[in-house]
């Protein structure tokens, strides 16, 4: 490892958040004016994630004002306080430029729900549980 990698993993965040192509995010950036200093909030599609390692971007699409606006966040930078998802959709494309043409219900995303175990997932799982606890039961 070069010196530069070692100055650079001392510059990585411990804890990123898990951020895709297509998820709807606020990112919390920290504003400093004259003296004091606010958090700002951003919320929107991401539609580009570059770099790699401490390089490493994404690049955030919102519609402010009925004008499109795009900003581009170094995810390691320390005026990044967090990126929380909001939302996450089904894309097919690593980069989502083709949102800028469109307006309104057609730029929407097809969301992904949260999935979770439903009750009969559950019930199977207890069920092996229990079978393989009696098979061994059995064999000794």
């Amino acid at each position: 490892m070069n010196l530069i990698d070692q100055i650079e993993a001392q510059e990585l965040k411990k804890e990123t958040t898990d951020v895709r192509i297509g998820d709807t995010v606020k990112v919390h950036t920290r504003i400093v004016e004259g003296e004091k200093e606010r958090i700002q909030i951003i919320e929107g599609v991401v539609i580009r994630m570059a770099g790699g390692g401490v390089r490493r971007t994404l690049t955030v699409r919102k519609i402010s004002f009925g004008v499109g606006v795009e900003r581009i966040f170094p995810i390691h930078s320390p005026r990044v306080e967090k990126v929380e998802v909001v939302k996450r959709a089904k894309v097919r494309q690593a980069k989502l430029y083709y949102l800028r043409e469109l307006r309104g219900k057609a730029a929407r995303l097809k969301e992904i729900k949260p999935t979770r175990a439903s009750k009969s997932a559950k019930a199977k799982t207890t069920k092996t549980k229990s079978k393989t606890s009696k098979a061994k039961k059995a064999a000794s």
